[in-house]
């Protein structure tokens, strides 16, 4: 995020932050090391005109026309493709705001945090939205998906202000991850709409939404203990 100009804007940011450590970025999902490279090299090139606040916005911006796309593409499944630009368009806006804040030395670390991660839940209330729209995914389990993230999510907060460590990833799969899936899920999804689980005719969105609320509520089962265990040990009374 851009830094305050002025003088004395400058003086009131480190006032406030005085005493605020950054927690520290762990990102080990299968593509981190290859994403923080390109990062590094498209914030290092990026006109000086574009700054954080302008790449924030297109992650919202994206992931908002990409749950307009998805609640058309029941009639037009050719928005599909639609969606999954967005997708891009949002991983260039989302991922990149920080690392061009860091590679020009331009932090505002409390209030970056604060403002993604509010973009976060709003870009995945609009994107899961859309989906429910589309009848390309039931309701219920829309709604369920939507909760599993926003679980995880807080879980991830919390860890942040105990530990001192945000985790990007879990279990090798970070936001990256989950777009370059859904992307390619919409390739498939043009083409099929129904799939088989249990014996019985589904949903193929219904199905790949079942796998994710396992898939995320074994990953906050796992992440809750292992920081109880964590923090329990750092702070054993006598």
């Amino acid at each position: 995020m851009e830094l305050a100009t002025t003088p004395t804007e400058v003086i009131r940011m480190k006032e406030a932050s005085r005493g605020f450590r950054p927690a520290l970025r762990i990102n080990n999902g299968l593509l981190g090391n290859l994403e923080k490279r390109t990062l590094l090299s498209i914030a290092s090139r990026l006109p000086h005109s574009i700054n954080s606040d302008h790449l924030t916005a297109l992650g919202l911006f994206a992931m908002l026309a990409a749950g307009v796309c998805y609640a058309f593409s029941d009639r037009h499944p050719a928005m599909l493709l639609a969606v999954n630009l967005c997708l891009a368009l949002n991983w260039f806006g989302d991922s990149l705001d920080g690392t061009v804040a860091r590679v020009r030395n331009r932090q505002r670390p409390r209030y970056g945090f604060y403002v993604d991660h509010v973009v976060d839940i709003f870009g995945a209330l609009a994107l899961l939205g859309g989906m429910a729209l589309s009848h390309r995914i039931s309701p219920l389990i829309a709604a369920g998906v939507l909760t599993a993230f926003l679980f995880l999510s807080i879980e991830s907060y919390l860890a942040t202000y105990t530990l001192g460590e945000f985790h990007l990833s879990f279990g090798g799969f970070g936001p990256t991850e989950l777009r370059l899936l859904l992307a390619i899920g919409n390739l498939f999804l043009m083409h099929f709409r129904m799939g088989r689980a249990f014996g019985h005719p589904m949903l193929i969105l219904d199905i790949g939404g079942l796998c994710a609320i396992i898939a995320m509520g074994a990953m906050m089962l796992w992440a809750v203990i292992a920081h109880t265990v964590t923090l329990y040990d750092q702070e054993r009374l006598g």
